[in-house]
């Protein structure tokens, strides 16, 4: 049974960090390219990132400087450092496991910029 979670949302301020963590199990971690997207209220869900399974990363233009994606193959366990965060980047944050044959998501952690 194939299971991707989320941890590490929470309520920050403007101008602060969060790091969110991926665990995915079921799977043959190290194969799949894992990415996190983000949907706020009202809005269609969106790529924030993503690490390839031979550790090439891409980013939304909107977070290239501030969010870093990382993974821990030993630990199947991605990661997402998301500093400097904006009001506007309030959002449901899931993370994705992709191969050419399957697409896994989690259920979600949220994240609230607030002052």
């Amino acid at each position: 049974q194939v299971q991707v979670v989320e941890s590490g949302g929470g309520l920050v301020q403007p101008g602060g960090s969060l790091r969110l963590s991926c665990a995915a199990s079921g799977i043959r971690f190290s194969m799949y390219t894992m990415g996190w997207y983000r949907q706020g209220p009202g809005k269609q869900r969106e790529s924030v990132a993503a690490v390839t399974n031979g550790g090439t990363t891409n980013y939304a233009d909107s977070v290239k400087g501030r969010f870093t994606i990382s993974r821990d193959n030993a630990k199947n366990t991605v990661y997402l450092q998301m500093n400097n965060l904006e009001p506007e980047e309030t959002a449901g944050y899931y993370c994705n496991a992709h191969n050419p044959f399957h697409d896994y998501w989690g259920q979600g952690t949220q994240g609230t910029v607030s002052s």
